[in-house]
């Protein structure tokens, strides 16, 4: 949706994104996204990556509806699919999911079609 995020678009109104800073948010919002997806666990980057609540904070100041679902790189469960499926049925569109490479939120979603 905007040639500077990272975005890759994965369905109608579905992208997916590495990891984004609290700056993006407003870049996102800017590019015409609604909803924001958080697929990475805090610290999973280590002490620099930044935190579940300051890209909250951002998000919403920027007027975008946020989610946290940490799921795991290496193993998305099912419970995480039927949550994605909840998340999916209430938050508007476009929709933004990111994780460390876009690859798990991508994963993710794949699953929570399959639910």
């Amino acid at each position: 949706m905007s040639p500077s995020l990272p975005t890759q678009q994965i369905a109608a109104g579905v992208c997916v994104a590495p990891q984004l800073s609290p700056e993006a948010m407003a870049e996102a919002a800017r590019a015409g996204f609604r909803s924001v997806v958080n697929n990475r666990p805090d610290f999973e980057g280590g002490p620099d990556q930044p935190t579940n609540a300051q890209i909250e904070a951002a998000a919403r100041a920027a007027g975008l509806e946020y989610r946290y679902l940490p799921v795991s790189g290496a193993y998305q469960s099912p419970e995480d699919a039927a949550a994605m499926v909840r998340l999916l049925a209430e938050l508007p569109r476009p929709l933004l999911m990111f994780c460390r490479s876009g690859a798990r939120s991508a994963r993710l979603y794949q699953l929570s079609l399959e639910a």
